[in-house]
């Protein structure tokens, strides 16, 4: 199903075109809105693929919102249903993927629901993990780092020469000072001593990367390392590209994310404990968060019940001592009439909070657990 937001300043024409797209069967009206105004004060509260939008409209004209729109989310797909002909250059160069011309046709409205559907199925299979030939050398950055050349383990000459691969993995293509790398992962040992064991780490790291096939991949000018590296797979990277790529969770790529959270199986080198790895740890868990969270909203408009509980469950277990997951968490299990599970998870997360940090649930968790006793 496609979901649809129709907006147009005649009471008439909305009620046309939703009947028109209804009988279609693969158009499912969200919202309509008779002026843009409306339309943006609940813009960032809809899930649509497709908006259907008049162009002579008092106030702000179709042109201007839709131009709006795209800086809000570009992957939203605009459609002009206008009684003139004179806009439709201006429409197409503001990148909208049809125009139709009052009255409207069936097989017109039918073609056009084609071209939007076509669409969507070309992005979401971008949207997907490219199947393509898997790269030699694969990095896995989260819980417990580890390096995988032909899905066997690398073996590395020190642990040292281990942790300073990680280090320039989570630095990857960037120069860092010879002095800040002894700093960060030699901290309060004598310069000197510290200098002579970086050199022989690096030493190691490169023969390593030689006999991986990435020979010239680590680089030194200005008193600064990078390590160069292309042809390669790595979780967090990834994680991170495709939270970059898409800031917003639609229809046309719930699945790729839904295969991406799987990816999270732990912190970021979680278990190696590397101090300097701790920013970049906190960095990706919020980026974790928010996006269980931007799930949960989508699922949650939706009505895929399960999905919501499923990760609301991850959310809490990523963050365990959020009151404001608990209480979604319960309202959902009120909803679906579950007070049993409701008060179950309140108590268990009482006794956690109590147990770990010596405090009770706040105000909000607490009335809504009184108010279903």
């Amino acid at each position: 199903m496609i979901n649809a937001v129709l907006i147009d300043d005649e009471e008439l024409t909305l009620q046309y075109m939703t009947s028109k797209l209804t009988k279609l069967g693969t158009i499912n009206i969200i919202k309509t809105f008779t002026n843009a105004q409306d339309f943006l004060n609940d813009m960032k509260r809809l899930h649509f693929d497709v908006i259907f939008l008049d162009i002579e409209m008092p106030g702000m004209n179709g042109l201007e919102l839709a131009t709006r729109i795209h800086e809000w989310n570009p992957a939203i797909y605009i459609v002009f249903v206008t009684a003139h002909r004179d806009y439709a250059i201006q429409a197409f160069d503001l990148g909208s993927i049809d125009y139709l011309v009052k009255p409207i046709l069936t097989p017109r409205l039918e073609k056009t629901i084609k071209r939007i559907q076509t669409h969507m199925q070309t992005s979401a299979q971008r949207a997907l993990p490219k199947q393509s030939i898997t790269p030699s050398l694969k990095v896995e950055c989260f819980d417990e780092f580890v390096t995988y050349h032909h899905d066997e383990p690398v073996k590395w000459k020190t642990t040292k020469t281990k942790e300073l691969f990680a280090f320039f993995m989570t630095h990857l293509h960037t120069h860092v000072n010879r002095d800040t790398i002894i700093d960060l992962l030699w901290p309060g040992h004598d310069y000197h001593k510290a200098k002579i064991q970086l050199h022989t780490s690096i030493s190691y790291l490169r023969k390593t990367l030689d006999s991986l096939d990435y020979s010239q991949a680590l680089t030194f000018s200005n008193q600064s390392y990078a390590l160069e590296l292309d042809d390669f797979q790595c979780d967090a990277i990834e994680f991170e590209q495709m939270m970059d790529q898409h800031p917003v969770v639609t229809q046309q790529n719930i699945q790729a994310f839904e295969q991406t959270v799987q990816q999270y199986r732990g912190g970021y080198m979680e278990r190696n404990s590397y101090e300097w790895a701790t920013i970049k740890a906190q960095s990706i868990h919020q980026k974790l968060l928010q996006l269980l969270q931007s799930m949960i909203d989508y699922f949650t408009t939706h009505k895929d019940l399960a999905k919501k509980q499923h990760y609301l469950h991850m959310l809490l277990t990523h963050n365990p001592y959020s009151d404001h997951t608990l209480q979604q968490l319960m309202r959902h299990y009120i909803e679906i009439g579950n007070r049993g599970d409701a008060v179950k998870v309140y108590k268990d997360f009482s006794t956690m909070l109590m147990k770990d940090i010596g405090i009770s649930p706040d105000q909000v968790s607490q009335e809504i657990y009184t108010s279903i006793l």
